[in-house]
């Protein structure tokens, strides 16, 4: 969370969005986003629809379909372009931003 907020200005610079979305509840995420300073949105999906439909449910302990960290990179909120399966590790944001540049430099004017 703190990397999308520290890296805002260049995410925006390259036509990203970010969202941040967790199987935790809106009440904890508003708690994360205060403590924390993020004006990131952060999505819940408490149901875990989203951690099934984007492939990335996982079990850890005893707890199944914890979503495994995963970065995607979206494009006309419907086609991925890439994804970044990063275990317990952080994206290079670098990485993020410049996929995401050479993405916006093939669409059509």
């Amino acid at each position: 969370m703190l990397l999308l907020r520290d890296r805002s200005e260049d995410l925006a610079a390259a036509g990203v969005r970010p969202f941040a979305i967790s199987r935790d509840s809106v009440w904890s995420h508003a708690a994360w986003a205060q403590t924390l300073g993020v004006d990131v949105p952060l999505l819940s999906d408490w149901n875990g629809e989203a951690t099934r439909a984007f492939g990335v449910a996982a079990e850890l302990l005893e707890m199944r379909d914890v979503a495994s960290r995963t970065a995607f990179l979206i494009e006309d909120a419907k086609t991925i372009r890439h994804t970044w399966r990063l275990g317990r590790e952080l994206p290079d944001i670098a990485n993020v931003i410049e996929a995401a540049s050479a993405a916006a430099a093939r669409r059509p004017d």
